[in-house]
């Protein structure tokens, strides 16, 4: 399908004025803006390429990066949602989130907190890694990216996840509840959600409690326990609960096979037939990803706010993609079409 060539330009006038926001940069000045890096962007997602390769003002982009502080990039991107989020009423939407780590190869000598340590398979030397919430509300046209920000190691997992919570919940007219894997089930973030009243539903792993639990029950029966805990945290022991529900041998008819589950929450009214076709919802994060892949922006560079850029630009890419262009178009043809789009402004430009 072709698109029409104004459609195109409105979204490159979207792309520039985030990267000019992000950046704290001025267009229609001599020096760069949006309206040039744009390019060298396109091209590098496009060809899943190094920006340092495919372009010339690598170099300058990144100093404009490293002048901004990270909260610059996160919070225009929140803009961005809420400007593209109108097209759907974003805002009068009751829905389900899912937090999710997400990670980038780094090639080199790994230094700093800002990369984590890696086995070297492949030539992978150590991940960059990002922590996201998107909405998965099976009503949505696909799952949406709300925020993501950097983590270092030894980050605090319950503070980033409520500080997350607390910027996207404006964006929403409620949030009914958030889905974690299980790598999330911790006891400083289940107090964390339940100090904070806020809903959540968590993959619990299969420990030795749980599976003598799961044990003693009979085939396709569900049941909740209370499961308490201490934590002890800053020298002081914290007490605190959350509701484990378990369901033994419950058959799944897309894989023909019997599986045992474990969830915790804080939400009571939640019927425990409902448990796991809500948390099914989670696995829309797969496809995103799948999707992101395909706009994946490359570097060199050993600094984590120029990788965390280069992770939100492919978001706003994605986001523009599924509200503007997803029922006419594949997300490579997208891509394509508003390179070539751009690559056309550019030279006319540059041929006044």
């Amino acid at each position: 399908m072709t698109i029409n060539p104004d459609r195109y330009f409105r979204t490159l006038k979207t792309l520039d004025t985030f990267v000019d926001q992000a950046l704290d940069l001025s267009p229609n000045t001599p020096t760069l803006s949006g309206f040039n890096y744009d390019l060298d962007l396109l091209y590098a997602a496009v060809a899943n390429s190094y920006v340092e390769t495919v372009g010339s003002r690598a170099d300058s982009l990144h100093l404009a990066i490293k002048r901004v502080p990270a909260s610059n990039i996160y919070l225009e991107y929140l803009k961005t949602v809420e400007l593209l989020g109108n097209r759907f009423h974003l805002d009068e939407k009751d829905v389900i989130l899912a937090f999710d780590y997400t990670e980038e190869n780094f090639y080199g000598d790994v230094q700093g907190l800002w990369i984590y340590g890696w086995t070297g398979e492949h030539a992978v030397t150590g991940k960059f890694k990002f922590l996201t919430c998107s909405i998965v509300s099976s009503d949505m046209p696909q799952k949406i990216p709300l925020i993501s920000v950097p983590v270092y190691v030894g980050h605090s997992m319950a503070k980033e996840v409520c500080w997350c919570y607390s910027m996207v919940k404006p964006l929403v007219r409620s949030i009914k509840l958030v889905l974690f894997d299980r790598g999330f089930f911790s006891k400083d973030l289940i107090l964390s959600m339940n100090n904070s009243c806020y809903p959540y539903l968590i993959f619990v792993p299969k420990n030795e409690k749980v599976k003598k639990e799961l044990e003693q029950m009979s085939k396709s029966e569900k049941k909740k326990i209370i499961y308490e805990f201490e934590l002890n945290k800053n020298k002081t022991v914290i007490k605190g609960k959350t509701t484990v529900a378990l369901l033994k041998s419950i058959f799944d008819k897309r894989s023909g096979k019997s599986f045992d589950w474990a969830f915790a929450t804080n939400q009571s009214e939640i019927k425990l037939d409902s448990f796991i076709p809500t948390y099914k919802c989670r696995w829309r994060i797969e496809t995103r990803y799948r999707v992101q892949d395909e706009a994946r922006i490359m570097s060199k560079s050993t600094f984590a706010k120029i990788r965390f850029f280069y992770f939100v630009y492919e978001q706003v890419l994605q986001l523009l993609w599924v509200v503007l262009y997803k029922e006419e178009v594949s997300f490579k043809e997208f891509l394509l079409g508003l390179y070539e789009f751009c690559k056309n402004r550019n030279s006319k430009s540059e041929g006044l």
